[in-house]
């Protein structure tokens, strides 16, 4: 038990460290930045949406380079084409043979910069990446990173040249953030902090973790204990989600199962091996906000009201 609390411990501070960064790049935001670190530890895919200037693909970039291992970017546009994510196969003449050239999708984080932007098409070609961690390219399967992860950003304001995310593809993600613009405080400290030297003649930092490393965490995360009341608790919150009448689309079991790794994840954080009902209630936004498919109202009033309808164990 020693070994394993020591272990946590090491993980922690490494967790820490992460955190560190994040927030140095996107100051005032640590609410934001400590859902981000949930979503990643719970092995699921992030939204973020918001106007265009807030830090969304700062933060991804930083998380990137925070982690390690392989970072693409992938800049949606309407003529991007599905075998520019995931790959395709092309003629050698020299072996006269067919070669698979991997897209950007074969990375430990693919970036989707404004994921909207790409025809629904091409946001099809990340379904089963994002859902089973593989791609299918002329009926042959590859296997993508144990620790895949997908950042996608979008502009909700902008509806010109887009092609909004259907349910399918929303119900992939594990949460939805929003960054929000930052306080005047943290305005003043961010320009203060770009007069000198152009970012990129400044010294970068080595990555934190490993892929390895937060392969090992993220399997640690998935055996934090959820007691059966909690699971009920879980259950019955995902069945009122399904008959409340401001609510389009109720979760889903996937849905539901994400809702509980991102709850495990949050007790881990907490150094804790069991999972709460505050936990479960503290991811519930951003969770459900990707998925609810609300027809009146806001996520911030409606799932409230979803959580104070449902007793809490």
């Amino acid at each position: 038990m020693t070994l394993i609390a020591d272990r946590h411990e090491t993980d922690i501070d490494r967790l820490e460290q992460v955190r560190q960064r994040l927030n140095h790049v996107l100051k005032g935001k640590e609410t934001v930045v400590e859902q981000v670190l949930v979503c990643l530890l719970a092995q699921g895919h992030l939204l973020l949406e918001d106007r265009p200037g807030l830090g969304k693909t700062t933060l991804a970039k930083a998380l990137a380079a925070a982690l390690g291992g392989r970072f693409s970017r992938v800049q949606c546009t309407p003529d991007l084409l599905p075998s520019d994510i995931t790959g395709f196969n092309i003629f050698n003449q020299k072996t006269r043979e067919f070669e698979f050239r991997q897209g950007p999708v074969f990375a430990d984080i693919l970036l989707a910069d404004e994921i909207n932007r790409a025809t629904p098409r091409t946001q099809s070609a990340l379904l089963e990446a994002m859902a089973e961690r593989q791609v299918t390219v002329d009926a042959e399967r590859f296997p993508l990173a144990e620790t895949f992860f997908v950042i996608a950003t979008q502009n909700p304001h902008e509806q010109h040249g887009t092609y909004p995310l259907p349910e399918a593809q929303l119900d992939r993600f594990a949460m939805k953030l929003e960054v929000g613009y930052p306080r005047p405080a943290d305005e003043r400290a961010m320009l203060a902090a770009a007069i000198g030297p152009p970012a990129e003649g400044r010294e970068t930092l080595p990555p934190v973790l490993t892929p390895a490393q937060l392969a090992a965490i993220q399997t640690d995360v998935a055996a934090v204990g959820v007691a059966p009341a909690v699971q009920e608790y879980l259950v019955n919150l995902a069945r009122a989600s399904r008959s409340h009448r401001d609510i389009a689309l109720g979760v889903s079991p996937r849905g539901l199962l994400l809702w509980q790794r991102t709850a495990q994840a949050r007790a881990w954080l907490d150094s804790r091996r069991f999972v709460t009902p505050d936990d479960v209630q503290q991811v519930a936004t951003p969770v459900l906000a990707v998925r609810l498919g609300l027809e009146s109202g806001d996520a911030g009033g409606v799932i409230p009201n979803l959580l104070e309808s449902v007793e809490v164990p």
